[in-house]
C-alpha cells in the first residue's frame, strides 16, 4: 500500500482526536510540565466518561494513578484482564492481587 492510499485509509475520522497509541510504553521524552498538561487532560476526559482516550494519555504518560483508576473502572464492568492490564501497568501490586484471586475463584468454580 502505498503512502496516500495509507493516508487516505488512517483519515481524521478513523482515529480519535488524530492520537495512536501503539506501545504500553510511557513516552520518555516527554518533561515533567508535558506530563502534567496531559495528565490534566486525561482527567478531564476520564471524568467525561471517555476512558479510552484518557487511558492513551495515561499510558503515555507513565501516569500510575490514571492507570489504576482505569483499571478500576474496567474491574466495576468484570473486565477482569482488561483491569489486570492497567494494574500491572501502573505498578499497583495490591489492586492486582484482587485481580488475581477473583480470576482463581472463577478457575475454582470452573474446574469443579
Amino acid at each position: 500500500m502505498d503512502a496516500e492510499n495509507l493516508k487516505k485509509k488512517l483519515s481524521p475520522h478513523d482515529i480519535p482526536n488524530g492520537f495512536i497509541k501503539v506501545t504500553d510504553k510511557p513516552v520518555q521524552t516527554l518533561s515533567s510540565e508535558q506530563k502534567a498538561l496531559l495528565n490534566r487532560k486525561g482527567n478531564i476526559l476520564f471524568n467525561e466518561g471517555k476512558i479510552i482516550e484518557a487511558c492513551r494519555i495515561f499510558v503515555t504518560t507513565g501516569y500510575s494513578d490514571g492507570l489504576a483508576r482505569v483499571g478500576d473502572f474496567y474491574l466495576s464492568k468484570n473486565q477482569d484482564l482488561d483491569a489486570l492490564k492497567y494494574y500491572i501497568l501502573a505498578k499497583n501490586r495490591r489492586k492486582q492481587e484482587v485481580v488475581f484471586e477473583r480470576l482463581a475463584k472463577l478457575i475454582s468454580a470452573l474446574i469443579k
